[in-house]
């Protein structure tokens, strides 16, 4: 980010916070009496250090391909030169204007959250340049919210042969207990609960005492979190002699389309219209720290970033003429809000 941090600081004033975030406030033409709009995005990526030696940055076939060229690095890329359009341009802004670049939301956001919800608590729109939706480039007016379950069995380790009957198999239970987790699944109701990595035992002449299991949940609503919560609550073993133990909860709190998200929505929608762009909405079933930010009924819109395909795999990339377009509409955006 110290590289980033030199291209912008022409443009704005720079100052960066402990885990490597960095908050930028743009100079621009106007009064700027009237709040401020926060930009928010992310600088780290999925992929490792190292990356670029087998997925080297490149452009063909009318795209940009490369680790992070979609999420995220290229919404931040346009966000800039969308400023330095109403700089040239001398647009007037009523609101000052904000880019918190986030060091961990790939990995939770853990000591970014407190920073995001701050600023975004006196902030009159939040605008997340995470990459939009589809080849359309679709923004997001609605996320479920993501969370993980913990969820460990404790029984009684026994050798297997000598003294089977004086074990408590934590695996077998475990199994059982998989298939009630698994019915917590709500599909009519978008709630999603997957099992995702279970560990137990040690040897195969051992009755186990111990197994775990880590749980991805996904929901639309904050309800759905507290339902969640209420099923975990009511696992009780089969085994009275094991004991089970839970864990866990959402992380990401659900992006709800609000009244205040769709108001923001079609305020965009009109702009795009104007550059001849027909802009649509998506929900998803991902997170991003725009979940922080509507949950505090800040008006949020998401996915205004690159128009691509492929983000966290091989064939990461996005689409080279629909750069201009995302480009004219976050200034847009900034300069109407």
């Amino acid at each position: 980010m110290e590289l980033f941090s030199r291209q912008v600081s022409d443009i704005a004033r720079v100052r960066r916070y402990p885990g490597g975030h960095i908050r930028c406030e743009f100079v621009l033409p106007g009064s700027k009496t009237s709040g401020q709009i926060l930009a928010l995005g992310h600088s780290d990526t999925v992929w490792p250090v190292g990356t670029l030696k087998t997925m080297p940055f490149r452009q063909a076939r009318g795209r940009l391909w490369g680790p992070g060229v979609l999420d995220m690095k290229a919404g931040l890329v346009f966000f800039v030169f969308a400023m330095r359009i109403l700089r040239e341009l001398t647009v007037p802004v009523q609101r000052k204007v904000v880019l918190q670049i986030n060091a961990d939301e790939e990995t939770g956001s853990e000591s970014s959250r407190a920073l995001t919800e701050a600023i975004a608590r006196r902030s009159a729109a939040v605008l997340v340049l995470e990459p939009g939706t589809g080849l359309e480039g679709k923004v997001k007016t609605a996320r479920k919210g993501v969370g993980d379950f913990n969820v460990t069995v404790r029984g009684r380790a026994a050798h297997a042969g000598l003294d089977f009957e004086k074990g408590a198999n934590a695996v077998l239970e475990m199994a059982r207990q998989m298939e009630r987790i698994a019915g917590f699944t709500r599909l009519d109701r978008g709630i999603t609960v997957s099992p995702g990595v279970i560990q137990g035992g040690t040897r195969s002449n051992v009755v186990p005492a111990l197994c775990h299991v880590e749980i991805d949940v996904r929901a639309p609503r904050a309800a759905d979190a507290r339902y969640l919560e209420r099923q975990f609550a009511t696992l009780k073993p089969f085994d009275k002699r094991c004991k089970i133990e839970v864990t866990g909860g959402l992380n990401r709190p659900p992006m709800e389309r609000s009244a205040a998200v769709r108001k923001l929505f079609a305020t965009a929608r009109h702009l795009a219209a104007e550059i001849g762009v027909e802009l649509e909405e998506s929900a998803s079933g991902g997170g991003s720290d725009g979940n922080f930010t509507a949950a505090l009924g800040t008006p949020t819109l998401d996915g205004l970033g690159a128009v691509g395909e492929g983000a966290h795999a091989a064939h990461e990339s996005i689409l080279i003429h629909r750069i201009a377009d995302r480009t004219a509409l976050l200034a847009k955006l900034v300069a109407a809000l």
